[in-house]
C-alpha cells in the first residue's frame, strides 16, 4: 500500500483508483473468459 502513496501525487487519485479497479477486475474477467469458452463442452453434455 505505501507504493501507491508516491504514484497517487505523480499522477493523481482519479488515475490510480481507475488502474486499481481495473486489475482487480482483470481476475474476474479471466474467470468469465474461462467459462464462455467452456460452454460449447458443457452444452454437449
Amino acid at each position: 500500500m505505501e507504493e501507491f502513496i508516491p504514484l497517487i501525487s505523480e499522477v493523481g487519485f482519479p488515475v490510480v483508483v481507475t488502474l486499481f479497479l481495473l486489475h482487480r477486475i482483470e481476475a474476474k474477467l479471466d474467470v468469465v473468459v474461462t467459462s464462455i469458452q467452456s460452454l460449447p463442452e458443457r452444452l454437449k453434455e
